[in-house]
């Protein structure tokens, strides 16, 4: 072996047994704790409840969400009635989506939590042969805080698509100074639409690492394509896969669905006094 793939060798396991450390302390970091203007979110594509429905509950409960981004939820069997049943399991209610023009994801809140102020849902143009997509969208407030925009996505598998999609992401920003995209990408951190919105958005778990960061797929998580991403203004807490927290467990993790979920804690800041 030469002297430069030596060094090369060297280099890649320091740097491999950096990512580790970094990885096992975000684990073991505590999620911050509640407070004034903290928004407590949770991230979660649920596969439209075709999988154990009372292992979901059991981990949407434990994670304690002020808000709920839902990705896939169901659409076409009695989609209000099995919305409704999912609220009540969860302790929330239905905010935003779950809808013909969502297209699938949708906002649960906590009851008193937040305070909204509108809906903003948008269903997308659709390319021939695909799937039809929307955001869930709503105008929220924190006690104390100035309006934000909170928007739910399930993005394209098709590339094309989904960078037009990445792009009315960002105008979807434009109701608000402040606002939070969570959701399902179907896309790498790598990809140009996810660069995109990074380049003006904080991006949620390299921001402020903590439990996991790969998303996808429960048995075997080896790619992070679910994220929460924040405009700045918004200060990103902590954010990640919740392995370990109290009362979320493995099994319930697998059985829940084919997606882990990532859980944010947010800073919003103070409101107006007038």
């Amino acid at each position: 072996m030469s002297a430069a793939s030596t060094t090369d060798a060297v280099t890649t396991t320091a740097a491999s047994t950096t990512d580790a450390v970094t990885t096992t302390a975000a684990r073991a970091r505590p999620l911050p704790p509640p407070g004034p203007r903290r928004l407590r979110l949770l991230s979660y594509n649920i596969r439209s409840l075709r999988d154990d429905r009372r292992a979901l509950a059991r981990v949407i409960r434990a994670c304690e969400p002020d808000l709920v981004c839902v990705q896939e939820a169901p659409r076409y069997w009695r989609p209000e009635g099995q919305a409704a049943r999912l609220a009540r399991s969860t302790g929330t209610v239905v905010l935003a989506g779950g809808g013909r023009t969502a297209a699938g994801p949708m906002l649960l809140g906590r009851p008193g939590a937040v305070e909204l102020l509108g809906v903003h849902d948008r269903l997308l143009p659709k390319t021939r042969g695909l799937h039809a997509r929307g955001f869930a969208s709503a105008l929220l407030r924190l006690p104390g805080t100035a309006p934000f925009t909170v928007t739910s996505c399930h993005l394209s598998l098709d590339q094309q698509e989904r960078y037009g999609q990445f792009e009315l992401l960002l105008d979807q920003l434009g109701i608000a100074e402040l606002g939070i995209v969570a959701g399902d990408f179907n896309e790498h951190p790598d990809g140009p639409g996810w660069r995109l919105l990074a380049s003006r958005l904080q991006d949620g778990h390299p921001t402020a690492p903590w439990g996991g960061e790969f998303t996808s797929v429960p048995e075997r998580p080896y790619q992070r394509i679910d994220a929460v991403f924040a405009t700045p203004g918004i200060t990103v807490l902590g954010c990640g896969v919740p392995h370990g927290l109290p009362g979320v467990t493995e099994a319930d993790l697998r059985a829940a669905t084919d997606h882990l979920p990532v859980l944010a804690v947010l800073e919003l800041p103070a409101g107006s006094s007038e």
